[in-house]
């Protein structure tokens, strides 16, 4: 299941993705040309969901890449260059483009899968420097035209490098849907919150991928999205790409899902991750805790579906999960209408934790991860 929600545009160097802030409304195709295009993409959630996050940023460390060489003072006129000076213009290249790069990050700080991307990113940069300085001689100059040619080539092995982070996604999606269909029985309903589908990775989904598989195998199968407030992807994305697919889809407020449950609607709870910890705590789209315990509560099981890149074994527990905060101009202005005061308090984390005592399982690309967890 693919939707072509990025693109990388090899002519212009430029990124092309579907504005997810339109949907299901409007499918507008945008270009993002700078660096400060991809932070406020990634920001306003133009692009979003952590695999996809990631994907974008490392295009986007394309793009700052381009960007730092095109402000490169070198004299072209002259025709050797000192291994000194090579090494200086080296460092200034480095400095300016890792600026890039940080800055990158910081447009959200929960979902991983950018940060574990964008340093791979820095350190094939930083291989490919102390590559190419180990290969001078201390005392001889190299020509200048050569010079160019290698920082030439830096920025097409960092497409290249892009490129294979998009495509391993669709594959380790793929894998998640193929592990996580031996979960699911005929007649199964599936309840999910927010949207970690074919929209927020570059095919297939996490949570969504099995499901996507389960209904390819021919397997009858329902779907409860919870809205997902307060942006609304489960109602404007997750409804939408099931839709699209013909699974048979039923979309409910978020304050519903307790209720279903106690209906005896739901079979299995699917959703999607952040950031997962290194003892199985994980942060996702706020309101995933709420499910979490109304899923214990009625015996029903919580998987989570994430790729490798989603886990951060930097962190102990979910207590060290950094949680955006969003403005509150998202609550008080729901799409353009005031539907609370002005003046009121805003509390508008956009990510909650999740303890590991109430997942059922990982279902990751390389297997179905069961407690007690120490990863």
């Amino acid at each position: 299941m693919k939707f072509d929600v990025l693109r990388w545009n090899q002519k212009n160097k430029t990124i092309n993705i579907i504005d997810q802030t339109l949907l299901p409304i409007e499918k507008k195709i945008i270009e993002l040309k700078t660096t400060n295009d991809v932070f406020d993409a990634i920001y306003k959630l133009k692009v979003r969901g952590a695999p996809l996050i990631g994907i974008a940023a490392a295009f986007g460390a394309v793009i700052g890449y381009y960007e730092t060489l095109n402000k490169l003072n070198i004299d072209k006129n002259i025709s050797d260059i000192s291994k000194s000076e090579i090494e200086y213009i080296l460092n200034e290249l480095k400095e300016n483009y890792f600026k890039k790069i940080e800055y990158l990050k910081s447009s959200r700080p929960t979902a991983y899968n950018m940060f574990f991307l964008l340093n791979q990113m820095m350190q094939y940069f930083e291989d490919m420097i102390y590559r190419f300085k180990s290969s001078l001689n201390e005392n001889s100059c190299a020509n200048v035209n050569e010079f160019l040619n290698f920082l030439e080539l830096i920025g097409i092995n960092l497409q290249k490098k892009a490129n294979y982070f998009q495509t391993e996604d669709a594959k380790l999606c793929e894998k998640i849907g193929d592990f996580g269909l031996t979960l699911i029985k005929d007649g199964y309903t599936i309840l999910t919150h927010c949207n970690a589908g074919s929209l927020a990775t570059s095919a297939w989904g996490t949570a969504l991928a099995p499901i996507y598989k389960a209904f390819e195998k021919g397997l009858k199968i329902k779907v409860y999205a919870d809205e997902t407030r307060p942006l609304l992807q489960g109602a404007r994305l997750t409804a939408y790409e099931l839709s699209e697919k013909g699974i048979e889809t039923y979309l409910i407020c978020d304050n519903m899902a307790g209720y279903v449950m106690q209906l005896k609607k739901i079979d299995m709870v699917i959703v999607g991750a952040d950031r997962i910890c290194k003892n199985g705590d994980f942060a996702n789209k706020i309101g995933t805790y709420s499910v979490a315990v109304l899923a214990k509560y009625h015996n029903i099981p919580f998987y989570v579906a994430a790729p490798y890149t989603t886990f951060d074994l930097n962190l102990k527990d979910g207590s060290q999960i950094p949680i955006e905060q969003r403005p509150k101009e998202e609550i008080i202005y729901g799409f353009g209408k005031q539907i609370a005061p002005t003046n009121i308090n805003i509390f508008n984390p956009a990510f909650d934790v999740t303890p590991n005592e109430l997942v059922t399982g990982y279902i990751t690309d390389r297997g179905i991860l069961k407690p007690p967890f120490n990863f």
